[in-house]
C-alpha cells in the first residue's frame, strides 16, 4: 500500500427505529456521499435507502459474517474508500454489530465518525418518568443462565435507573427473573413499538408486568424495559461497613468523594463530615494496598 494513499473513513450511521422522518439531514448526506453501506440487513435497509432516493451500493454486515467481512471492510477502507455501518434500527455497535469493526478501524488508525441518531434505550428512558439523572444502560440480559444469573446479581444493589432490550418471546420470562433479583414492587416502565403507530409505554411494578402478560395479553413487538434503581433508605443509620459499601458504589458510579458523603448524608442520620473522614479513609487504605 502506498504511503502517501489516504485512508478512508468509517461513518457509524444512526437510522430510525421505527419512524422514518427520524432520520438525520446529515445522515442522508453520508449515506449518499459514502461509496460503501455496510448493512446489518441489506433488504431492510434498502427499503430505507429506496425511500430516501439513495443509491449507494449496500453489502452485509452482521454478526454471523463479521469475522470475514471485517478483513474485507478493513481492506477498502485502506484503499481510500468511505463506508458507512447501519443497523436494522437505531446507532450501531449499540447492541448492534459495528463494535468490532470499530476497534479494528481504530487500531490501524482509521478514522471514526459517529453520525448520530436515535436509540431506542434514550428515547424510553425519557418518556418513562423515572429518574434519568443517573442510568445505566446494560442491553440484553445474557440467554444462558449461569450468566443470566452473574448479571442479575451484580446490578440487584444498582441505585441508578436501569435500561434492558428484550424480545418478545423472551419478556416474561425475563420479568419472573427480575422479580426474584429485584424483588416484585420494583417499578418498571415497559415501552414497545417506539416511534411506530402503535406506541405504547405501560408503567407499573414487575408484579403487574408479569401479571399482565401472564393473564391479559401476549408479548407484541420489541421491547425496552426501563427499571428503578433500588432506593436508598432515609433517615437510617448505617454502620460503618455499610457506610463503606455504599461509598464504594457512589465513588465506583462516578461521583467523588465530597459528592458521595453529601449524597449520603441526606439519606441517612450520619453528617456529611462523618461520611467524608470515611471516605477519606478508605481512600488512603486502598492507596497504600
Amino acid at each position: 500500500m502506498s504511503k502517501n494513499l489516504v485512508l478512508g473513513k468509517l461513518y457509524l450511521v444512526g437510522t430510525p427505529i421505527g419512524n422514518v422522518e427520524d432520520i438525520t439531514l446529515r445522515a442522508i448526506r453520508i449515506l449518499q456521499e459514502v461509496d460503501l453501506i455496510a448493512a446489518e440487513d441489506t433488504r431492510h435497509t434498502g427499503k430505507l435507502l429506496q425511500h430516501l432516493q439513495i443509491n449507494t451500493s449496500q453489502i452485509s454486515y452482521h454478526e454471523h459474517n463479521q469475522a470475514t467481512r471485517i478483513p474485507e471492510l478493513l481492506t477498502r477502507l485502506q484503499e481510500g474508500k468511505d463506508i458507512a455501518v447501519v443497523s436494522d434500527a437505531g446507532m450501531p455497535s449499540i447492541s448492534d454489530p459495528g463494535y468490532q469493526l470499530v476497534k479494528a478501524a481504530v487500531e490501524l488508525g482509521i478514522e471514526v465518525i459517529p453520525i448520530p441518531g436515535i436509540t431506542a434505550a434514550i428515547t424510553a428512558l425519557a418518556a418513562s418518568g423515572l429518574a434519568t439523572a443517573r442510568f445505566v444502560f446494560e442491553g440484553f440480559l445474557p440467554y444462558k443462565n449461569k450468566e443470566r444469573t452473574t448479571r442479575l446479581d451484580e446490578i440487584k444493589d444498582q441505585s441508578r435507573t436501569m435500561i434492558f432490550y428484550e424480545a418478545p418471546h423472551r419478556l416474561l420470562s425475563t420479568l419472573k427473573d427480575l422479580e426474584q433479583v429485584l424483588g416484585s414492587e420494583r417499578k418498571i416502565v415497559l415501552a414497545r413499538e417506539l416511534t411506530k403507530l402503535y406506541e405504547e409505554f405501560w408503567r407499573g411494578t414487575i408484579a403487574d408486568a408479569i401479571a399482565l402478560y401472564t393473564e391479559v395479553r401476549q408479548p407484541k413487538g420489541e421491547y425496552t424495559l426501563v427499571i428503578a434503581g433500588k432506593p436508598v433508605a432515609t433517615n437510617v443509620t448505617l454502620s460503618e461497613t455499610e457506610l463503606k459499601h455504599q461509598l464504594e458504589q457512589l465513588l465506583q458510579q462516578g461521583m467523588n468523594k465530597s459528592q458521595a458523603s453529601r449524597h449520603l448524608a441526606s439519606l441517612t442520620t450520619q453528617s456529611r463530615q462523618e461520611i467524608y473522614q470515611i471516605a477519606i479513609a478508605m481512600s488512603k487504605q486502598n492507596s497504600e494496598s
